[in-house]
């Protein structure tokens, strides 16, 4: 059969091993198998079919280091896992069967007791028969830390085989943020990552597993793993099962471009999570240890851990090359030249992009350094062609780093926002304005603080342009006068919080007296309703009134909760600043995922819930669509603030830290291409939001059995979060904070003012080039008037190479920066 593409060239920065105890593990899963009746009888396997898989030789890749005792083990379960898919498939999906599908996964769970002297029920199937084994044979050496996580995660990757069927049903092809975030509980990585702690004897201490290191490591090795088997088994998957679950056809569907393409563009985004992986380990783990004291053991575990997880993405890739069950024929990958490892390169996790030392690059600089954009390893260009440009993995790691600050890019430019929500907003709107400047000046924010240079970042004028309560009268039209004025000053303390992080801590990189503040803000929210201490600053007085106005009426877990959200929103500012520190703009994945707290979604979220009085029962607000309902809106919104904000950060402020230039980074393209497949993401993410809330929610109405008030209070919350898109958009249009000419007089640079009809941002469809006298397009039609029309070069998917690299967001010509803006006028 004609492979659908050929196999990109993988970056693998660390040789597989294999285990010596392999024969024996192949030997006893394959008793084992017959033992639980998984081969011949079961209509799903023989053993012609078990052998082929070598679900033994898997395992002594990705656990090298095992005792013979926990390889048989480990791979008894893998061979359990492949065969519930191939059994959920051939019994369920292939009939679209999802109610008998939901009865068969919704008994699993009692064959994993988090009590192992709970009974568990007599199996009726070798699915069932086989996790009940396994359960037995590995909980006595686990902690119950690893218990809870581990049958969480396996509950995960059962049930969610459901939303794969629902998909299947309805003919869905996910968006890609939505493929990424479930394909990890139904792709079973995470539950990879669990038998690597069993295996490797590195149970993950529990005061560290929660924390946001750990979550990263595990997301990005599932991604990885998950990613590299969509490459390999998109034949299989989408050819031959009709499967649309698969990461080729997701971006193939999205992007618009051939498999080929999206198969690269694949191949880049697992490159990109394991950089990410690589990062986090050198970055974030000695602080966490430092943070959380753990002692010298637990520390060894987890790095121990680290290693398994490494192991796992080296061997996998090798068992993938090599097992019938995928296709691994032809392509750059294939020889024995394809993977990006060099058995002489430096060695360890992340050391991989010291290579770019390495000199005999073809392009590189003189003295071997290589020049971004065209840095290479060397290689043996006889037995491994070179990566099609900018692919190299060494050049997209420098190329992160790379970003000139400050560029003039000029007034954002703006899609259409297009969502079928409407709000009238509150009655209460005019007093909220004047009550909310009247709180801000008595809290403190509109003047410096004594003793902190650079703090007086707010005045009375900018924050009547700000306008928080326009915002707040959107998404709460129908709170009181008192609630309208409480959201308002949240929206204003989180705002200049946010403000106030990277201008006072980021620019001195003072990442400890960050740390030290967040420390505090605890403080100030008490859940008992204590005291608190005395206020140092306009930060702590603010947050010390609001949490006293919210708190009051709540009950202790809904304080419990709502303080919550407020913590996860202020420890994604160190995270920022982590970034701003190394001056590296983030991975994609990544990035996303943690836009959603830096733009305090949980906590704005949460204020609507706050005048709704009832909450969400809690298991059904941790159901996998209402965390898929609420990260789609959350992600509308964010990508529509880092349209409107590209020039106040990127020209003006000097971020890192938006969608567009993450895009720009990761598809090396222009600024308006990213503008392009932004736009497309968004609307992408407000699709599934409205397919959510029509598809999935009756669906899960039924599965919790909710009775009429219990579906009246979830269609009440998915009408708040109409009402929340909706208010936050008015907002973007109507308030002064990010138009050009705002953006002049906010940081004090009327005097350099170019002529402009308005400070309205650019529509996207403002195309700005040279003009024709250069050489290159006219301006377009409806570009302002006075704004310097712009070489922008070849734009759209796969046409990266065609333009010179790192010539900056909106390059002034063809390789140049653009006008770079003195830091030292942002004050």
């Amino acid at each position: 059969m004609t492979q659908p593409f050929e196999l990109p060239s993988f970056y693998v920065p660390h040789p597989a091993r294999l285990n010596p105890h392999l024969e024996e593990a192949r030997t006893h899963s394959t008793a084992w198998a017959r033992e639980m009746g998984m081969l011949e009888g079961s209509g799903i396997w023989d053993r012609a079919d078990l052998e082929a898989h070598d679900y033994g030789l898997l395992c002594a890749y990705t656990h090298p280091d095992a005792s013979a005792e926990a390889l048989s083990l480990v791979t008894d379960w893998y061979v359990w896992v492949f065969f519930f898919d191939d059994h959920f498939l051939e019994i369920y999906k292939r009939t679209n069967d999802r109610e008998g599908g939901k009865a068969y996964l919704d008994r699993l769970p009692l064959f994993m007791p988090a009590d192992p002297a709970t009974p568990m029920p007599e199996p009726t199937n070798p699915v069932e028969a086989g996790l009940a084994d396994l359960w037995r044979r590995t909980v006595p050496a686990m902690g119950e830390d690893w218990r809870i996580r581990f049958a969480e995660s396996t509950r995960n990757l059962l049930n969610e085989s459901l939303w794969e069927l629902a998909n299947i049903n309805a003919g869905r092809i996910a968006n890609p943020v939505e493929y990424i975030e479930m394909r990890r509980k139904v792709g079973g990585a995470p539950w990879s990552a669990g038998l690597i702690e069993y295996a490797a004897g590195a149970e993950v201490p529990k005061e560290v597993s929660g924390s946001r290191p750990l979550r990263v490591l595990m997301d990005a090795f599932a991604d990885g793993v998950h990613l590299r088997n969509d490459l390999f088994s998109y034949q299989r998957e989408v050819e031959d099962e009709g499967e649309l679950s698969n990461g080729v056809l997701v971006l193939e569907t999205f992007l618009g471009c051939t498999t080929q393409e999206a198969a690269e563009a694949v191949n880049d985004l697992l490159t990109s999570r394991l950089q990410q992986f690589e990062n986090t380990v050198f970055t974030e783990l000695p602080v966490l240890f430092a943070e959380t004291g753990l002692d010298p053991e637990g520390c060894a575990r987890v790095l121990a851990y680290v290693k398994g997880l490494q192991d796992w993405q080296s061997g996998g890739h090798e068992w993938h090359m090599r097992s019938s069950r995928y296709m691994n024929g032809g392509g750059a990958a294939a020889g024995s030249g394809g993977n990006w490892w060099d058995a002489y390169a430096i060695g360890g996790v992340g050391t991989s992009a010291l290579d770019v030392l390495r000199p005999g690059s073809p392009g590189g600089l003189p003295g071997g350094m290589g020049e971004l954009g065209s840095l290479s390893r060397a290689r043996a260009v006889a037995e491994e062609p070179a990566p099609a440009a900018g692919r190299d993995p060494a050049v997209r790691r420098a190329r992160s780093h790379a970003h000139v600050p400050f560029q003039h890019v000029g007034p954002s430019r703006l899609p259409e926002f297009r969502h079928p929500f409407t709000v009238e907003p509150s009655p209460h709107l005019e007093a909220s304005r004047l009550h909310t400047g009247e709180w801000a000046a008595r809290m403190g924010l509109l003047e410096a603080q004594p003793g902190v240079i650079g703090s007086g970042i707010w005045t009375a004028e900018k924050l009547a342009d700000y306008d928080f309560p326009l915002c707040s009268a959107g998404i709460h039209p129908d709170a009181t006068a008192e609630e309208l004025d409480l959201t308002s000053d949240w929206l204003a303390w989180g705002t200049y919080a946010d403000d106030y992080y990277p201008v006072v801590f980021g620019r001195r990189r003072d990442l400890l007296g960050a740390r030290l503040q967040n420390e505090r803000f605890s403080a100030f929210m008490p859940v008992d309703g204590g005291p608190v201490p005395d206020p140092a600053n306009a930060l702590e007085r603010g947050l010390a009134d609001l949490w006293r106005r919210t708190a009051g009426p709540l009950a202790v877990e809904a304080r419990r909760r709502f303080r919550t959200a407020v913590e996860s929103m202020v420890e994604s500012w160190l995270w920022e600043l982590d970034n701003q520190a190394q001056h590296r703009i983030p991975d994609p994945v990544d990035y996303i995922e943690m836009r959603r707290r830096t733009f305090g979604s949980d906590l704005t979220m949460g204020l609507g819930r706050l005048s709704r009085g009832q909450a969400v029962p809690e298991a059904v607000h941790e159901s996998g669509p209402m965390r898929s309902l609420e990260n789609a809106a959350a992600d509308y919104a964010c990508m529509m603030n880092d349209l409107y904000s590209y020039q106040k950060e990127v020209e003006y402020e000097g971020e890192v830290h938006n969608a567009v230039l993450v895009v720009q980074n990761f598809f090396n393209c222009d600024y308006p291409s990213a503008v392009r497949i932004v736009d497309d993401l968004m609307h992408s993410r407000v699709d599934q939001f409205q397919h959510v809330a029509q598809n999935e929610f009756p669906v899960l109405y039924d599965d919790f059995g909710l009775d009429a008030e219990g579906r009246a209070l979830l269609d009440g919350h998915v009408r708040q979060l109409e009402n929340w898109i909706a208010g936050i958009d008015v907002w973007h249009r109507d308030c002064r904070r990010y138009g050009e000419a705002d953006l002049r007089r906010h940081f004090g640079l009327e005097a350099e003012a170019v002529p402009v009809t308005a400070s309205a941002a650019v529509p996207a469809a403002a195309v700005l080039a040279e003009g024709e006298a250069a050489g290159g397009e006219a301006p377009a039609a409806d570009a302002p008037a006075g704004v310097a029309a712009l070489r922008l070069g070849p734009s759209g998917f796969g046409t990266a190479g065609a333009r010179a690299p790192f010539g900056g967001a909106v390059p002034a010509a063809a390789g140049a920066p653009g006008p770079v803006r003195a830091a030292v006028e942002l004050r």
